[in-house]
């Protein structure tokens, strides 16, 4: 299981020292970690959730677009990483689990160990405040 690579693990430390929300996946697109930051933003902590798969995690917040459509699970920034094992971005709204709705920017990149090893992807996004 790609928790236990070294890269994964420091990747993990430094995200939990973020004051940025911060999402870290395994290969397989299963939640492995989100920081306290990500917490206060979800409205669920980890200890609540934890590990969860792509079709799960995709959905759970329930993404939007600009005109309330559902956002495509595929046209999120972390599943694009993930697929294309490349930095990724974009923006679109969540509802929170305690009823609240937000804007997000989120950017992705994927977690390469040495040799050259995909190991997963973190994503790290904030609120965006509309004037």
């Amino acid at each position: 299981m790609s928790s236990k690579e070294i890269e994964v693990i420091l990747s993990r430390q430094f995200a939990d020292c973020l004051s940025t929300p911060v999402f870290i996946v395994d290969t397989e697109g299963n939640l492995i970690f989100y920081n306290e930051p990500a917490e206060e933003l979800l409205g669920l902590t980890y200890n609540e959730s934890g590990a969860m798969p792509t079709s799960e995690w995709s959905t759970m917040f329930r993404p939007q677009d600009d005109k309330g459509n559902a956002f495509p699970v595929e046209d999120l920034p972390l599943v694009q990483t993930l697929a294309t094992k490349l930095p990724s971005h974009g923006k679109f709204w969540i509802n929170n689990l305690r009823g609240s709705v937000y804007k997000i920017s989120v950017t992705s990149f994927p977690i390469v160990g040495r040799p050259n090893r995909f190991l997963g992807a973190i994503a790290i996004f904030w609120k965006i405040l509309e004037k």
